[in-house]
């Protein structure tokens, strides 16, 4: 269950910090999600790395393009042997099958997801900045069924939508939420956040903790908090 259920955010900017919060903690062979900053500076080696040292791996690049352009990046992310690569929803139909296209091509069964609304946002924005109207609830629903329909794996969203995705997509449709923070760590610039306990009691099957754990004074007993909240 550990291994599938928390994956610690590597928010780092290159792989020697990376390497060297991994092993101080002693963090072998844990779930872990990389992002955007790490990706983009140490490029595949860094999930070759990780997967030497028997990581799974969640590729967060949050892909958005034109449906040829998306379908030839997964064509080389299908190459990494990665457990779970995302795209925006909001790319549309078309560039979410042509993502599963991109990945059919890899021998590794890589899971798509498609990323909902981000955490970062709340209504105000989805209404007044992106003229979206509707709550947040609501069209994270269906956002993640129009990504079921057109062949994802699951969504990101938060923990609040995860329920009620569930109960629209069926418990095999995979739920990943970012956005966890420990009872006693800050929000930061998430601003739909929830503790690990209410994410398992809410339908999330797997949770990204990142500066909870990373920015931590011990990042092992934070990890391990996260677990009990967990009740792994």
């Amino acid at each position: 269950m550990e291994r599938d259920f928390i994956y610690t955010a590597l928010d780092f900017p290159t792989w020697k910090e990376t390497e060297k919060f991994l092993e101080v903690n002693e963090f072998h062979g844990i779930p872990v999600k990389v992002g955007m900053e790490l990706f983009y500076r140490e490029g595949p080696a860094v999930i070759e790395k990780l997967k030497r040292r028997n990581h799974s791996i969640f590729l967060d690049l949050k892909l958005h393009d034109i449906p040829t352009t998306v379908k030839r990046a997964m064509r080389n992310l299908s190459e990494l042997g990665v457990d779970i690569v995302n795209v925006h929803a909001l790319g549309g139909s078309q560039m979410i099958q042509a993502a599963n296209e991109g990945l059919a091509n890899g021998s590794y069964p890589t899971r798509l997801i498609a990323v909902t609304i981000l955490t970062s946002m709340d209504k105000e924005v989805l209404n007044n900045e992106l003229l979206i109207p509707g709550d947040i609830i609501e069209n994270a629903v269906y956002f993640a069924k129009f990504s079921q329909n057109n062949g994802a794996d699951g969504v990101v969203c938060s923990v609040h939508e995860a329920k009620q995705i569930k109960e629209n997509c069926g418990k095999d449709f995979l739920t990943v939420t970012p956005g966890i923070r420990l009872a006693d760590s800050e929000s930061n610039d998430q601003k739909r956040i929830s503790t690990p306990k209410f994410a398992t009691e809410n339908g999330s099957d797997i949770l990204v903790i990142g500066r909870s754990i990373t920015q931590a004074e011990n990042p092992r007993l934070a990890y391990e908090k996260a677990l009990r909240e967990c009740n792994i």
